[in-house]
Protein backbone atom coordinates (compact mmCIF):
# COMPACT_ATOMS: atom_id res chain seq x y z
CA UNK A 1 0.00 0.00 0.00
CA UNK A 2 2.71 2.21 0.46
CA UNK A 3 3.77 2.11 -3.03
CA UNK A 4 0.51 3.02 -4.11
CA UNK A 5 0.19 6.36 -1.22
CA UNK A 6 3.19 7.75 -2.93
CA UNK A 7 1.99 7.56 -6.16
CA UNK A 8 -1.75 9.06 -5.13
CA UNK A 9 0.50 12.04 -3.50
CA UNK A 10 2.82 12.43 -6.35
CA UNK A 11 6.00 11.39 -4.84
CA UNK A 12 8.42 9.69 -6.36
CA UNK A 13 8.61 6.10 -5.78
CA UNK A 14 12.42 5.63 -5.02
CA UNK A 15 13.55 4.41 -1.76
CA UNK A 16 13.27 7.33 0.47
CA UNK A 17 13.80 5.51 4.33
CA UNK A 18 12.36 8.93 6.15
CA UNK A 19 9.79 9.39 3.83
CA UNK A 20 8.88 5.60 3.50
CA UNK A 21 8.39 5.58 8.02
CA UNK A 22 6.77 8.62 8.19
CA UNK A 23 4.24 7.21 5.37
CA UNK A 24 4.18 3.78 6.71
CA UNK A 25 3.49 5.39 10.25
CA UNK A 26 0.48 7.71 8.99
CA UNK A 27 -0.93 4.13 7.11
CA UNK A 28 -0.48 2.19 10.55
CA UNK A 29 -2.14 4.82 12.38
CA UNK A 30 -4.80 5.06 9.80
CA UNK A 31 -5.68 1.59 9.88
CA UNK A 32 -5.95 1.21 13.65
CA UNK A 33 -7.97 4.17 14.06
CA UNK A 34 -10.49 3.09 11.23
CA UNK A 35 -10.18 -0.51 13.52
CA UNK A 36 -11.41 0.97 16.84
CA UNK A 37 -14.45 2.94 15.22
CA UNK A 38 -15.52 -0.98 14.19
CA UNK A 39 -14.96 -2.38 17.68
CA UNK A 40 -11.83 -4.15 17.55
CA UNK A 41 -12.71 -5.36 13.74
CA UNK A 42 -9.81 -5.35 11.09
CA UNK A 43 -11.66 -4.93 7.92
CA UNK A 44 -8.90 -6.73 6.22
CA UNK A 45 -8.98 -4.99 2.62
CA UNK A 46 -12.47 -4.39 2.05
CA UNK A 47 -11.49 -0.44 3.49
CA UNK A 48 -8.38 -0.08 2.18
CA UNK A 49 -9.80 2.89 0.30
CA UNK A 50 -10.93 4.78 3.34
CA UNK A 51 -7.13 3.63 4.49
CA UNK A 52 -5.83 5.14 1.59
CA UNK A 53 -7.83 8.72 1.10
CA UNK A 54 -7.66 9.23 4.77
CA UNK A 55 -3.65 8.78 4.45
CA UNK A 56 -3.54 10.95 2.11
CA UNK A 57 -5.53 13.71 4.18
CA UNK A 58 -3.24 13.18 7.17
CA UNK A 59 -0.44 13.31 5.37
CA UNK A 60 -0.97 16.48 3.35
CA UNK A 61 -2.42 17.93 6.91
CA UNK A 62 1.44 17.76 8.45
CA UNK A 63 2.18 20.86 10.51
CA UNK A 64 -1.70 21.80 10.61
CA UNK A 65 -2.66 19.41 13.22
CA UNK A 66 -4.87 20.69 15.57
CA UNK A 67 -5.94 23.91 13.10
CA UNK A 68 -9.89 23.44 12.39
CA UNK A 69 -9.55 26.45 9.88
CA UNK A 70 -6.56 27.81 8.07
CA UNK A 71 -6.56 31.44 6.21
CA UNK A 72 -3.43 32.59 4.17
CA UNK A 73 -3.57 35.48 1.63
CA UNK A 74 -7.18 35.39 1.59
CA UNK A 75 -7.43 31.88 0.83
CA UNK A 76 -9.61 29.92 3.76
CA UNK A 77 -9.58 26.48 4.87
CA UNK A 78 -11.60 24.46 7.19
CA UNK A 79 -10.90 21.44 8.22
CA UNK A 80 -13.44 18.63 9.15
CA UNK A 81 -13.70 17.41 12.87
CA UNK A 82 -12.39 13.77 12.23
CA UNK A 83 -10.55 12.71 8.80
CA UNK A 84 -13.34 9.59 8.96
CA UNK A 85 -16.06 12.31 8.56
CA UNK A 86 -16.53 11.75 4.80
CA UNK A 87 -16.78 8.02 5.11
CA UNK A 88 -18.71 7.44 8.34
CA UNK A 89 -21.46 6.16 6.05
CA UNK A 90 -19.65 3.82 4.15
CA UNK A 91 -17.93 2.33 7.39
CA UNK A 92 -21.63 2.04 8.72
CA UNK A 93 -22.68 0.14 5.67
CA UNK A 94 -19.84 -2.26 6.35
CA UNK A 95 -21.06 -2.43 10.07
CA UNK A 96 -24.27 -3.66 8.54
CA UNK A 97 -22.68 -5.97 6.17
CA UNK A 98 -20.79 -7.39 8.50
CA UNK A 99 -23.50 -7.39 11.14
CA UNK A 100 -21.33 -5.16 13.65
CA UNK A 101 -23.57 -3.88 16.69
CA UNK A 102 -21.07 -1.56 18.62
CA UNK A 103 -24.05 -0.50 21.27
CA UNK A 104 -24.71 -3.95 22.23
CA UNK A 105 -20.98 -5.06 22.48
CA UNK A 106 -19.93 -7.28 19.36
CA UNK A 107 -21.16 -8.89 16.43
CA UNK A 108 -25.30 -9.79 15.44
CA UNK A 109 -26.26 -12.47 15.24
CA UNK A 110 -29.40 -12.95 12.59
Amino acid sequence: MLEELKRMLGLPNQEDVELDKKLDLILRTTRSRLVVLLGGIDPKEDLDYIVMEVAIVRYNRIGSEGFQSHTVEGESVSLLNSDFDAYLDDIQAYKDAKNIDLKKGGIRWA
